[in-house]
């Protein structure tokens, strides 16, 4: 018997209201995480991001969220009160937002933030939390945690941000980890290190990730499955090993698109897209 997925999502929809008029976002997605890498990737706009903030509720209020089930384990997340909803975030599912810089608090040592994170949810001294602080800093694979633990964010370099981000959205011991593309405000180098600790650190805690991109390579390799997203519709779900293999029109138009050492001095494709793939499930 397969074990129950940690998150399971049926029909959501994200609705927003605007000046011009309700704009779907989100249109009726089904999918479950389980203690596995979930990529969902697609173009700026496809409803990728909107997706994991619907499932930690942290939309606006012009947004309006419905589905048919959203649910973590037993928990209904849609129904569930604002005291409950607290703490949910950070203790069982945690989010890691593109870039730190706009994440952390400024005025605060990054130390004292990862600290707070841990103490939210876990009754224990002002020591304990300065301790355990350290040790995730460490964990991250920052070197001189004792030293980085008293500087503010402005003095700490972007990848050094990012690791400091996974280390207080991991430092509560959440179940599942939504990662909102974590590596797209870092060079290649530098996101190949941060993607390494990621793994290392789920693999090592059993834990579930959402991993928010849109970077099919980086997927591909990363993940175990993928969700290819477009108009707020999942248009394909396949193993993330057999993402280049993928028979959408949709999916294949982004991969044809992917510059390659093959096509150096040709002109990549345009993407064509079909009105019919918007229509399939309205």
């Amino acid at each position: 018997m397969a074990p129950a997925p940690l998150l399971s999502v049926r029909n959501l929809a994200v609705r927003f209201a605007t000046p011009t008029g309700i704009v779907e976002a989100v249109r009726g997605i089904d999918f479950d995480v389980g203690r596995e890498r979930l990529g969902i990737v697609g173009e700026s706009g496809s409803g990728k991001s909107v997706t994991g903030r619907a499932v930690l509720r942290l939309l606006p209020p012009s947004a309006a969220v419905t589905a048919d089930r959203l649910a973590l384990g037993d928990l209904d997340l849609l129904g569930a009160d604002v005291s409950t909803m607290r703490g949910v975030r950070g203790r069982r599912v945690s989010m890691i937002m593109q870039d730190p810089k706009f994440s952390l608090n400024p005025v605060m040592t990054v130390g004292r933030q990862i600290a707070e994170a841990y103490r939210v949810h876990h009754r224990v001294s002002r020591r304990e939390a300065t301790s355990r602080a350290l040790d995730m800093l460490a964990d991250v694979r920052i070197r001189d945690p004792r030293r980085v633990y008293d500087l503010y964010p402005h003095e700490v370099s972007g990848g050094m941000g990012q690791r400091v981000m996974i280390a207080m959205m991991l430092i509560p011991e959440p179940d599942l980890l939504i990662a909102d593309e974590p590596t797209s405000a870092l060079d290649v180098t530098v996101s190949m290190q941060v993607l390494a600790i990621l793994d290392d650190l789920v693999s090592r805690r059993g834990m579930g990730l959402l991993f928010i991109s849109h970077d099919l390579n980086l997927v591909a390799s990363f993940c175990d499955r993928v969700l290819v997203m477009y108009g707020g519709q999942i248009m394909e779900t396949l193993a993330a090993a057999s993402l280049h293999a993928a028979t959408h029109p949709y999916t294949r138009g982004l991969l044809a698109a992917l510059p390659t050492l093959d096509t150096a001095g040709r002109d990549l494709p345009v993407l064509t897209r079909d009105p019919a793939w918007l229509a399939r499930r309205a």
